[in-house]
């Protein structure tokens, strides 16, 4: 059997990847049972199988302050591991290691935790220990200049740890009472009505296609002319695009209002929101 017929075997008895065969057969000297012990006894071969079923549950962890923050997911299978001791003590340590690599993933895997093992390594264990499958999801650090983040979590488990985070980035020349609850108000706004982007012409091209999709599936069997269909649709994408854009949402404080005039009302100047990310449990 060649080298790479074992790393196929090895994959197969194990569930590992084929770095983890390669690497773990290289360490055994090409012996299969000593290199599914060593894969065994890192945790790599029970984590690896676990990697197949879904993690829909988990936490979205934030970290940071006003000039730079971060939020992380960690995805797991269960509510209930979402909630546990060790779990959480691992995000909450991963958020920190997070906002200092500016969710760089690639930095963050490779990234020493406090027992001097990396990110990537404790996960594993991590995986191996409760038995279930943990991945880490979306992440996002927002740091602009001359601005300030405002922060908003829903469905708090812990300190910075919720099911659902917001960050919104506002540029101003000066930080006083007005702007400060403008930002929370906003930044709960977001979480409530969960914009897609910051303006329509921000909308990614793909989401606005397949809405095109819908409503063209939608009128097809109208019975209406290709003109006054071509009319409706093209309506129901501005209406599509003006809701999901939160510079033209209607603001949730103020319902006859949109986003755009509060800021207007507000009257100072060089205020402007730069950009935000919500990230929801499931979404």
């Amino acid at each position: 059997m060649n080298d790479l017929e074992k790393v196929k075997q090895l994959r197969k008895s194990t569930g590992a990847g084929f770095k983890d065969c390669n690497g773990a057969l290289k360490e055994s000297n090409g012996d299969l049972n000593k290199a599914a012990e060593i894969l065994r006894v890192k945790g790599i071969a029970k984590a690896s199988k676990k990697m197949s079923r879904d993690a829909k549950e988990g936490v979205i962890a934030v970290s940071g302050d006003r000039n730079k923050s971060s939020l992380i997911e960690i995805n797991c299978e269960t509510d209930f591991v979402a909630k546990n001791e060790d779990f959480i003590k691992f995000v909450k340590e991963l958020s920190e290691i997070n906002n200092n690599c500016s969710s760089d993933i690639e930095k963050l895997n490779k990234s020493k935790m406090t027992n001097e093992k990396t990110v990537k390594d404790n996960l594993v264990a991590l995986i191996a220990k409760i038995g279930e499958k943990i991945t880490i999801g979306k992440t996002k650090t927002i740091e602009n200049s001359n601005s300030i983040n405002f922060i908003y979590q829903h469905s708090v488990i812990k300190e910075n740890i919720s099911k659902l985070g917001v960050i919104v980035s506002i540029e101003t020349n000066e930080i006083n009472d007005q702007i400060n609850l403008f930002g929370k108000q906003l930044s709960m706004h977001i979480a409530a009505a969960n914009p897609l982007a910051l303006n329509s012409n921000d909308i990614k091209k793909e989401v606005l296609e397949k809405e095109q999709e819908l409503i063209s599936e939608e009128l097809k069997n109208s019975g209406k002319p290709e003109e006054i269909a071509k009319k409706i649709s093209l309506g129901k994408l501005n209406k599509f695009k003006e809701e999901n854009s939160l510079m033209s949402q209607y603001w949730v404080m103020e319902p006859k209002k949109k986003v755009q005039e509060i800021l207007t009302e507000l009257n100072f100047p060089n205020l402007k929101i730069k950009e935000f990310i919500r990230i929801k449990i499931g979404d």
